[in-house]
């Protein structure tokens, strides 16, 4: 087996066992001590939990609620982060002028906006969408800022000399050299967005994942509590490896995607 090989099959197999030792472990250790469910159940009872939560047709509808909420307020921040990113980069005193009000913007606590967005929009998917979107447009604005900002000036001079034009530039400089940014923007955007979709439902919902969270938790079924967080970092993963294999798939060419398939 050569080493290329080997870097690509290995995530596959040592956090499966690693998976497995931790439940293993988790498993001898409360039914050793003989922990009560109600503070920390077994793996076992966690598993018939799940298939007990999975059967019930409301999980499959707060799934698609909770996936269409995150998606959509991460593609708000996605388009505004971009569109912010670009203007920042290019027009300093823009940036300079508007930074204190994007700091403070970011550095009130979300979750003290929630009743707030509750009464302005109600207990639906509206204010978990705008949740969702406020955690995700910072680190994606960031990037894109960082991104616009690396573009060096003697490659814009290299352009000019090639007697570019503008739309040239953009598309075989600028576009490619921003790229990057936006995907590293991406992938922290996506963790947020899902974070802040959860926590809106949690605090102030009546329907998706984090609402069935609540329920769960008033109702002192800890293993069916477990299941729902299995289930929630199910999606997380789901949706953050889309995003991961949209990079690898839009920009393979570059060194973070290029340089994990020859490692070594």
């Amino acid at each position: 087996m050569t080493r290329e090989k080997l870097v690509k099959i290995l995530p596959w197999v040592t956090t499966p066992l690693l998976l497995i030792v931790l439940l293993v472990v988790w498993q001898v250790t409360v039914t050793a001590l003989e922990v009560n469910p109600l503070i920390l159940p077994s793996p076992a009872q966690i598993w018939d939990a799940l298939l007990r939560v999975v059967a019930q047709p409301a999980t499959w509808a707060n799934t698609w609620i909770t996936v269409t909420e995150t998606v959509v307020g991460f593609l708000i921040a996605l388009v505004l982060g971009v569109v912010v990113g670009v203007f920042f980069g290019k027009i300093p005193l823009l940036e300079i002028s508007l930074r204190p009000l994007i700091i403070v913007s970011q550095v009130v606590p979300k979750v003290a906006l929630i009743p707030l967005f509750v009464i302005w929009f109600g207990f639906g998917m509206t204010s978990k969408i705008i949740m969702a979107a406020l955690l995700a447009f910072f680190p994606i604005m960031l990037n894109v800022l960082l991104g616009v900002r690396s573009i060096e000036a003697g490659q814009r001079e290299v352009m000019r000399s090639l007697n570019a034009s503008r739309w040239q530039t953009f598309r075989r400089l600028e576009f490619k050299s921003v790229l990057p940014y936006i995907f590293a923007g991406m992938e922290i955007g996506i963790v947020m967005a899902i974070i802040g979709t959860i926590v809106g439902e949690y605090l102030g919902g009546n329907e998706g994942l984090g609402y069935m969270v609540v329920t769960t938790l008033n109702a002192l079924d800890s293993p069916a509590l477990f299941a729902v967080i299995a289930l929630l970092s199910a999606l997380g993963l789901a949706l953050y490896f889309i995003v991961a294999s949209l990079k690898r798939f839009v920009i393979p060419w570059h060194e973070s995607v290029y340089g994990q398939r020859n490692v070594g």
